[in-house]
């Protein structure tokens, strides 16, 4: 392509090959120029000249993550930082000569490419925190309550005493599979490992497979449930209902979770590692039942939203089946007559709607949390703010980092990402489940961060699965991509995932224990996961 030599032809040939697009109520001057367009700076360069290529987004891809990857792992620059820097070279890499941004009061304004990159970066980040941050913070209250209260401690033992000691590696792996749902990985490890150790003393060998079954339960719910920031992105940006995300990854994760239990089993009598912290003693391990809540009040902080937001998910449902005409269902029809019908169902299912609305139900879960470790612990007003305190500083790091990945998705999405992976596979036989995670895992082991890796692959493949949502060709539902992009987030966890550091410090292992024992784990749940995945997309596509 003969490249233009004066600025008037190069603008010119610019104006030609412009055209519109909106991208999630993001209006965008965009165009394949002749050259890469530095107008904002009057700066013509011939050797962008390529990025009309429809390889150029892949370039786009690889250079803003090799980016992470540096910046992350020898630079040791934080993860927000290189997050957002990494959205930057992207946006940079992205051939558009101008963007129009609808602002805070609905109206676009026209930026200059390289101003237009930073807007967009901006509103990127603040649309992802606008729907996580409330159900992560009250989250994080949750864990904290449960942990101070006794409540996860009052758990963990009711599932010792159903499993027995010699089943202590199943009471562990279902006791933080459930846990975990509102409680983060890292604190979640840090409360079951004292456990671990304590099992131990007390049996005198399988520390490796403990261990391995606190893992084994909280890296599923680390990547499959909400309101941990990974799903709660994906089901954002693959318009995925609420509840059925949350009962999609907890029954999708109990086939893995019962083969990752058998991998630790093979992993504790391969590698056999002791307790290197030699201070610790049974003493100052637990405390007495009598000092603990009930189980039901135990439960209640994480069982009780959970009920809310699946009622409003059952609401949905009745909605759909019984007003869709040809498409109607008779269980549907008669829960909605029984409701009230049409003139007062609408009413019901508002109300039901409110209090099963994530961040409402988490309210109420965090409220219960609080009203527990107060009773408990007889903590008054002034007590529970200072405990409040700490876990939402650690939220607000999780909201700020979660926050800059879907900026950093984002822009790769307006670079055309999803577009070139839909244009690379047409005509292809190409199975949507299995290319979500691809991507996913590919990310993941390429940076580290699970989360990132999730909302980086929805932002891809997003746009190839909306058009064959809309004209009924999908063949699957969602939530089968939803799972999916997921396993694949989970994949061989290494030296750049902060879990790797978590797990290889709290545990006492070696490096080269962790990456026999804990990567190892990852991966076989993200090939089984993978597995069952396809499988119920077959024989159950719910589409």
């Amino acid at each position: 392509m003969e490249i233009p030599k004066k600025k008037g032809k190069l603008a010119g040939a610019v104006k030609k090959q412009q055209t519109k697009v909106s991208v999630d109520g993001l209006a965008y001057g965009a165009h394949r120029p002749a050259s890469y367009p530095l107008s904002s700076f009057g700066i013509i360069t011939p050797v962008f000249q390529f990025t009309v290529s429809p390889w150029w987004p892949f370039v786009v891809l690889s250079v803003s993550v090799c980016f992470i990857i540096v910046a992350i792992s020898w630079w040791r620059m934080h993860a927000f930082v290189a997050l957002l820097l990494a959205s930057l070279v992207a946006g940079l890499l992205t051939s558009r000569a101008s963007w129009e941004v609808i602002g805070k009061d609905g109206k676009a304004v026209v930026y200059s490419h390289w101003v237009g990159v930073i807007e967009h970066i901006a509103k990127g980040l603040g649309d992802t925190a606008r729907d996580i941050a409330i159900s992560i913070a009250l989250a994080s209250i949750i864990g904290m309550c449960l942990m101070e209260s006794g409540a996860a401690d009052k758990v963990v033992r009711r599932f010792l005493k159903i499993f027995g000691e010699k089943r202590a590696g199943w009471a562990l792996l279902w006791s933080t599979y459930i846990l975990s749902i509102p409680i983060f990985f890292d604190t979640m490890f840090m409360l079951m490992v004292p456990l671990a150790k304590a099992l131990r003393l007390r049996t005198g060998k399988d520390y490796m497979l403990y261990v391995l079954c606190v893992c084994c339960g909280g890296v599923i719910t680390h990547s499959l449930t909400i309101p941990h920031p990974g799903p709660l992105a994906m089901v954002d940006s693959l318009k995925i209902d609420i509840g059925v995300s949350l009962a999609a990854g907890l029954i999708g994760g109990l086939i893995p979770a019962v083969i990752g239990y058998f991998v630790c089993v093979f992993l504790n009598s391969r590698i056999d590692v002791p307790i290197r912290d030699t201070q610790l003693t049974l003493t100052e391990i637990g405390k007495p039942e009598s000092e603990l809540p009930s189980l039901f009040w135990s439960m209640a902080p994480v069982v009780l939203p959970i009920i809310l937001i699946g009622f409003s998910s059952l609401f949905r449902v009745i909605a759909d089946g019984a007003t869709k005409g040809d498409q109607q269902t008779a269980w549907c029809v008669a829960a909605y007559n029984a409701l009230g019908g049409e003139a007062n169902f609408a009413s019901v299912r508002g109300t039901v709607d409110f209090f099963g609305h994530k961040n409402i139900a988490l309210f109420i879960g965090a409220g219960v949390s609080l009203l527990v470790m107060a009773r408990q612990r007889g903590y008054g007003r002034e007590k529970l703010e200072q405990l409040v305190g700490p876990p939402l500083e650690t939220a607000g790091m999780i909201i700020l980092i979660t926050s800059a990945g879907g900026a950093f998705g984002g822009m790769l999405r307006v670079a055309g990402v999803g577009d070139a992976v839909k244009a690379a596979a047409d005509g292809q036989a190409v199975n949507l489940v299995m290319l979500s995670y691809v991507v996913s895992v590919v990310i993941r082991i390429a940076q580290g961060s699970a989360t990132v890796a999730m909302l980086t692959t929805a932002s891809i493949i997003a746009p190839m699965m909306e058009p064959l949502l809309a004209d009924g060709t999908l063949g699957i539902h969602p939530l089968y991509i939803y799972l999916a992009i997921g396993w694949g987030a989970m994949g061989f966890s290494w030296m750049n995932d902060s879990g790797f550091w978590v797990v290889n410090r709290l545990s006492g292992m070696t490096q080269r224990e962790t990456l026999q024992s804990w990567s190892v784990l990852t991966t076989c749940l993200s090939i089984t996961g993978l597995v069952t995945t396809l499988l119920a997309s077959k024989i159950l596509p719910l589409a």
